[in-house]
């Protein structure tokens, strides 16, 4: 998806005995036979052709788009892509300069290769669930498959890196990422801390900082507001502004570390102070001057001027929905401009363009 947004031709290689790409059929909003919605959101501005990878056949047609591409990606079981011929070694007879991107599970040679997982699965075993949540809580999964997306992207920066490898070397090579070391890279500075000093980052009331505060949610007259002094600058800033005397007065706040020490007191404190307001009026005051956003569900989030501002919503063509799919825009811009998106292909539309 990310390198499709960035200009790329990705070719979507599906298998038609088992109805292509699992995702058209996830629903609940489908989009006629064989789409829908979150195949739509992954799937955008690629081809797809309709291989069988273990056929003679399909090998043959394999090999034929990879003698002009320059990378080839699979999101399979780390014992799958020797299995189907889609490592470098196979695959560099017919062409040494292809780039050879393997995304799993638990990646290729462990002694989990052959095990399927998922998002949620890394969530709980790297650590995130039980640093997510209220302290008195059960452990908490992020809302998002965010151990998808990362290393989704690090699959993209690899296979880049691999290319930019081809044109200083002439040839191609393998290059792996899979979902467990990327979850367990996430953890970052809190693994540092516990491999060197055996500390264990526990979880703080609201989502606090382990370090810094006041950075943490704070309650607002009408719901939620989420403060980041992150540094003395914005502190002294959001005293200025608010002018209370408690803040500026009691020791207890007077440095970083006191402030951390003493975190249920402020927390206290600035609760009183924000709840004299609503979020949009401390949006008004504090935009811009101290670190702050309010806490949107996920319709306020789209339904934000803000968000139609950027040009982060942005309406494909489709041929089974008359006003078109509205849909998140790309991340990317270059010169200042959003590529714009195409929709997500049929299964096999492009066998003839690609094929023959």
């Amino acid at each position: 998806m990310l390198l499709a947004d960035l200009g790329a031709e990705v070719i979507k290689i599906e298998d038609k005995a088992r109805g292509g790409d699992v995702s058209r059929s996830v629903g609940p909003f489908t989009i006629g036979e064989g789409d829908s919605q979150f195949f739509q959101t992954f799937s955008k501005g690629k081809k797809s052709v309709c291989l069988d990878l273990k056929s003679e056949d399909g090998r043959a047609a394999l090999h034929k788009l990879v003698a002009t591409a320059d990378a080839v990606a699979n999101n399979l079981r780390g014992d799958q892509p020797e299995k189907l011929g889609l490592t470098y070694e196979a695959l560099k007879q017919t062409n040494k300069k292809i780039v050879c991107a393997h995304l799993s599970a638990y990646g290729r040679g462990t002694e989990r290769a052959a095990w399927p997982g998922y998002d949620y699965l890394m969530q709980a075993e790297a650590g995130f669930m039980m640093m997510t949540g209220e302290p008195d809580g059960p452990p908490v999964r992020s809302g998002l498959s965010m151990v998808d997306f990362h290393t989704g992207s690090h699959l993209a920066t690899s296979l880049l890196a691999g290319i930019i490898g081809v044109m200083r070397t002439g040839e191609g090579c393998d290059v792996d990422v899979c979902l467990f070391d990327t979850a367990l890279h996430q953890t970052s500075y809190p693994a540092t801390w516990y491999l060197n000093e055996a500390h264990k980052t526990e979880r703080l009331t609201r989502g606090a900082h382990p370090s810094i505060a006041p950075s943490q949610l704070f309650k607002t007259k009408d719901g939620w507001g989420l403060l980041m002094c992150q540094t003395p600058k914005f502190w002294n800033v959001f005293c200025a502004i608010t002018g209370d005397e408690v803040l500026t007065s009691d020791t207890r706040f007077a440095t970083v570390h006191a402030r951390r020490e003493n975190i249920e007191a402020l927390t206290k404190r600035i609760d009183e102070i924000l709840s004299e307001r609503t979020t949009a009026e401390w949006m008004e005051i504090l935009g811009g001057k101290v670190p702050f956003a309010p806490v949107l569900d996920l319709a306020g989030a789209l339904d934000s001027p803000y968000a139609e501002a950027i040009g982060m919503i942005e309406t494909v063509e489709h041929p089974s929905m008359a006003n078109g799919l509205r849909t998140l825009a790309s991340p990317f811009r270059v010169n200042g401009e959003r590529a714009r998106s195409s929709r997500a292909p049929m299964m096999g539309e492009h066998n003839d363009e690609l094929l023959k």
